[in-house]
């Protein structure tokens, strides 16, 4: 498989990726520059594909690279997250994926139409699906840490939970049973997670991980 690297560099991170006769994906637009015998190929999905994505406001396209050499990815002021695949289907949020192994599996995952109405989405939510074998590369706003759930559930005030397994339910629901005493606590929509499985959960930014841990902000 393909060597994925963080590479965190002037207060921003960057993905490199070495390939040895290897494929990989990525989000459309996420190439900074390669070095090697690499070959670019963005084929179109099927229609129902381009229909699917353009819904959930994902790229159509998400390039391959093929070859031997080295694949920079664009940097980011947040960070990513590097996590294996290992035959347990993952859902990721809205805009968290990034890059991925040849040997993941891509596809698109719809929520009940209830739960896409009160997070917000509209009639349709669509997330990306990820499943088979290999390395994941997420966008972070911060720093991530993996939850287990064993039959139990997670309470999350916005979209601060980038990854789900497949076993997670999710809904969306007001805060307090009362829609006036909702508004007065200042949580109008709370996101549930529920069931046995992980979670990947980014609660805040970077730039606050460094003051409390008392690193100097660059």
């Amino acid at each position: 498989m393909a060597l994925f690297e963080i590479i965190d560099d002037e207060g921003v991170s960057f993905i490199k990726v070495t390939l040895d006769d290897e494929m990989i994906r990525a989000e459309r637009g996420a190439l900074n520059y390669l070095r090697g015998d690499i070959k670019i190929n963005a084929r179109l999905p099927p229609l129902g594909g381009i229909l699917k994505r353009l819904l959930a406001e994902q790229s159509v396209v998400r390039p391959r690279y093929t070859g031997t050499g080295e694949v920079y990815l664009e940097s980011y002021i947040g960070g990513y997250h590097l996590f294996d695949l290992d035959d347990t289907p993952w859902i990721l949020e809205k805009g968290a994926y990034w890059a991925s192994d040849g040997e993941v599996e891509l596809s698109v995952f719809r929520e009940t139409v209830m739960t896409s109405l009160f997070s917000g989405e509209g009639f349709v939510a669509l997330q990306t699906h990820v499943s088979g074998q290999g390395k994941v590369v997420l966008r972070s706003r911060g720093p991530v840490q993996e939850i287990e759930l064993n039959d139990d559930r997670l309470v999350a005030d916005g979209r601060c939970v980038l990854a789900r397994t497949e076993g997670i339910e999710y809904r969306v629901r007001r805060g307090d049973q009362s829609f006036i005493t909702s508004l007065l606590s200042g949580e109008r929509h709370l996101r549930v997670f529920t069931g046995t499985g992980r979670l990947l959960l980014s609660s805040y930014p970077y730039w606050r991980y460094m003051l409390l841990s008392g690193e100097e902000v660059k």
